[in-house]
């Protein structure tokens, strides 16, 4: 962990389309808010893009000396999860908690580490009770027959994240049967009861949360403060966050969010992910096919602004250079069994090209967290690392030891590759190794062969180098 940035970290904020440098209410304190999922279903592969960039930016924070308190709810409420707990016969907390259980295994696969509170909605009613409460003493919604809306036309600056015009915003909107709001652009706030749908008491009648006031109550509870950082998919600038903005300064006239972050959509084979093409991949399936850190270094080699396209040839493209790494990961820890002190123009090479990698990486993470550029410098320093290896012989041990940390150090935040201290072998496979490298130095290599494809039947993989002869399993 370094230091608080001392040079500015900067985070482009879509509430102003630009990039501005990173300034906390308390720091070092980062407050950050990231959108979980709704748990009627598995997650997609478009869900874990956004997981896993909000992951990397949480733990670079983390890096760069912030303490980071991340809170990612879970909506286990809404329409969607009424109507498929009713076509699958159980209740609405069954589905939810199955669901929850499910996204909690899938992303742990992708390495996404768990947030500090994990609220869940209906944990939360008193809470969004309340908030509904301070909208309507304030003048910021109405009352229809048991439902609450939102007043778009009470707040002047709805749309400001959108960056659309009210006259444009409707030209889009809809009413949906049954609804009762007096403008196309309100928005509920809290729903009447149905029959057969999960409820709760309220001062407006039994009834149920809607989905965009949800986050503003837990995230205020939690965070009694403007956040620092609310994040998403891009999917969410529109409503669900621009209605979050506007119900929060109804309630407490204060910006829910310093900044706002959104990822970017995740296309599969060039088309957009959809039902109706039949191409949504959900993360439970790809993982039956795919490493899931092959998965992982793919989301990571695009800007997490930029459109990402998700392939099977990305995929393989993705685990060659990841394995390229890992790779000389392994080279590194090997070479260090035969480290001395040496010093000469090898080793400054070496320096030069961590201390230039150690630059770039903070470089392009500073910049709007550019984990493509931060990979980037990771592969330039592998390629001087494998040269060295191959040609410097013997090795300078501290020098070899200082560019691992350095990787340590990175992998804490990308985790892509498995960084630790190779497993020893047992007497039996080290006794077989000796006994090959004796019958090469013999030139008896019918019997080096031999052995060679013995240790492989064991999944030992050999590889004869000018240092030696080095294993790794399969």
């Amino acid at each position: 962990m370094e230091e608080c940035a001392k040079v500015a970290m900067k985070i482009y904020n879509t509430l102003t389309r630009s990039k501005e440098e990173l300034k906390p209410g308390v720091p070092p304190l980062v407050t950050f808010y990231a959108c979980g999922p709704t748990v009627y279903d598995y997650i997609h592969i478009g869900n874990a893009r956004v997981f896993i960039v909000f992951d990397v930016a949480r733990r670079y924070l983390e890096y760069r000396g912030y303490n980071v308190k991340l809170i990612q709810n879970y909506t286990d409420i809404d329409d969607k999860m009424i109507n498929r707990a009713n076509e699958q016969g159980i209740s609405v907390k069954e589905l939810a908690d199955r669901f929850i259980q499910a996204y909690e295994e899938d992303v742990g696969a992708l390495r996404v580490r768990p947030a500090n509170v994990k609220p869940k909605a209906t944990d939360h009613i008193p809470q969004i009770i309340e908030l509904v409460s301070r909208l309507l003493d304030n003048g910021y919604a109405y009352v229809t027959n048991g439902d609450v809306y939102f007043d778009t036309s009470s707040y002047p600056h709805y749309g400001q994240l959108t960056r659309q015009k009210r006259d444009e915003l409707l030209a889009g909107a809809r009413v949906e049967p049954g609804e009762k709001k007096r403008n196309p652009l309100d928005f509920v706030l809290w729903k009447q009861k149905k029959e057969g749908e999960p409820a709760w008491d309220s001062p407006w009648g039994e009834g149920r949360p809607g989905w965009h006031i949800e986050c503003s109550a837990m995230s205020t509870y939690y965070l009694d403060d403007t956040l620092d950082i609310h994040a998403g998919g891009a999917d969410l600038i529109f409503p669900h966050h621009e209605n979050e903005i506007a119900q929060t300064w109804g309630a407490d006239q204060r910006p829910l969010a310093r900044y706002w972050m959104h990822a970017g959509y995740l296309n599969i084979e060039e088309q957009k992910m959809s039902k109706s093409l039949g191409n949504v991949l959900t993360v439970r399936s790809l993982l039956q096919e795919h490493d899931p850190l092959d998965l992982r270094f793919l989301i990571l080699s695009a800007h997490y602004r930029s459109p990402l396209n998700f392939s099977d040839e990305l995929v393989a493209q993705s685990r060659s250079g990841r394995l390229r790494l890992q790779e000389m990961i392994n080279n590194l820890f090997s070479a260090l069994e035969s480290g001395g002190d040496a010093s000469g123009k090898r080793e400054r090479d070496l320096q030069k090209a961590l201390e230039d990698a150690k630059t770039r990486f903070v470089e392009a993470m500073d910049d709007d967290f550019n984990t493509a550029d931060g990979l980037g410098a990771l592969f330039d320093l592998a390629r001087s690392s494998n040269i060295y290896i191959k040609e410097a012989y013997p090795y300078n041990r501290d020098l070899l030891e200082e560019v691992l940390q350095f990787y340590r150090g990175i992998n804490n935040i990308f985790d892509i590759v498995d960084i630790s201290e190779p497993e020893s072998l047992d007497d039996e496979v080290a006794e077989k190794i000796a006994r090959r490298d004796r019958a090469r130095a013999e030139k008896d290599f019918a019997t080096a062969d031999q052995i060679r494809d013995e240790l492989l039947e064991k999944g030992i993989i050999l590889e004869d180098t000018p240092h030696g002869t080095r294993w790794k399993k399969k």
